[in-house]
C-alpha cells in the first residue's frame, strides 16, 4: 500500500484496465455502464479526474458506495477515483475516501494490474475559477450560513490547491521501485490537443493570470513527461480528460488519448 512513502494499490484479480473521461458526479451512472451496460466484470476502472468529490457533504459519497456496493462485489470491479480540478483534494489522500470497490488515490500513487504499472497525477487549473469564487461566496451566506464550523470537506465548488504538481523526489522514489508503461492524468503534456479550452480568451478577460497558469499547468505534465523518459521508463500510453472532448495520437512513441466525459476506454 505505502512503498517508501509512495502509495502504490494492486489489482491481481482484475482481468481489465478500463479509463473513464471526467464524470463531475454522475457516480450512480458510471457504475450502471460499467456493471449493466457493459456489463463487465473483474475490471479495474480508472476515472481520469473531474469525479466531483467536494460538492456535496462526505455522506452523500458514502451513500453511493452502500447503494452500489452489492453490483460491484457481485461484478468483481474496482473503481480508482484521480483528482480533477472539480474535485476537493483532502478526498484523494488514500484514506478519505476507501472502500472496497471504490478509492480516491493521492497524486503520484501507482496501480499495478494486468501486467500494468499505472501513474496517476491529478490536477488542473478551471477557466471559470473568479465565477466558482464569487457564486460560491454569494451562495455560502444565502444557503449554508447554518452549516456547521467549515473543515476540509466542507461543500465547495472551488478548491485553491487544484493545479498539479510536479514532484521530483517522489518520482525518484518511484523509479527505485517501478516502472511505469501507463500515465492518467486529469490535464495534458502541451502539445497534447486540446491546446486551450473554449472560452479561455473570455474568462481571462476578468482573471488576469489565467494564461499564465494553464501554461504552467501544461508545463508541469511536460516536465512529468521528460522526467519519466529521462529515467527511461517504458512509456506507452497517456490517458486525459479535462478537455470534455475525444482525441487520440501517436507522439514520439506514446500513444495520447484525451477522453470526452464518461467515455470509456480500454487499457490493452
Amino acid at each position: 500500500m505505502n512503498h517508501n512513502g509512495i502509495f502504490s494499490l494492486s489489482f491481481p484479480e482484475a482481468k481489465t484496465i478500463i479509463v473513464s473521461g471526467d464524470i463531475h458526479g454522475d457516480f450512480n451512472q458510471l457504475v450502471f455502464k460499467l456493471c449493466i451496460q457493459y456489463q463487465l466484470t473483474d475490471t479495474l476502472l480508472i476515472v481520469a479526474g473531474d469525479c466531483g468529490f467536494g460538492f456535496e457533504k462526505k455522506e452523500y459519497y458514502e451513500q453511493m458506495v452502500r447503494r452500489n456496493a452489492k453490483r460491484m462485489n457481485q461484478a468483481n470491479n474496482w473503481i480508482v477515483f484521480v483528482r480533477g480540478n472539480h474535485d476537493n483534494p483532502a478526498y484523494f489522500d488514500g484514506t478519505m475516501f476507501n472502500f472496497k470497490h471504490f478509492i480516491a488515490v493521492p497524486d503520484y500513487a501507482i496501480l499495478q494490474a494486468c501486467d500494468h504499472t499505472i501513474l496517476c497525477v491529478g490536477g488542473a487549473i478551471s477557466i471559470d475559477r473568479i465565477y466558482r469564487i464569487n457564486e460560491w461566496n454569494k451562495r455560502k451566506y444565502r444557503v449554508h450560513s447554518n452549516e456547521s464550523q467549515e473543515n476540509d470537506i466542507s461543500r465547495n465548488s472551488y478548491w485553491q490547491n487544484e493545479a498539479p504538481v510536479y514532484d521530483p523526489d517522489k518520482l525518484n522514489t518511484i523509479r527505485a521501485n517501478f516502472l511505469i508503461d501507463t500515465v492518467v492524468t486529469h490535464t495534458a503534456p502541451s502539445y497534447c490537443e486540446l491546446f486551450s479550452k473554449s472560452n479561455l480568451n473570455q474568462w481571462a478577460e476578468n482573471d488576469l493570470s489565467l494564461i499564465e497558469d494553464i501554461q504552467i499547468e501544461r508545463k508541469t505534465m511536460d516536465m512529468l513527461l521528460h522526467h519519466l523518459k529521462t529515467n527511461n521508463h517504458p512509456i506507452n500510453h497517456w490517458y486525459y480528460g479535462h478537455f470534455h472532448q475525444s482525441w487520440h495520437s501517436a507522439i514520439n512513441g506514446i500513444l495520447y488519448q484525451m477522453l470526452d466525459i464518461m467515455e470509456f476506454c480500454q487499457i490493452y
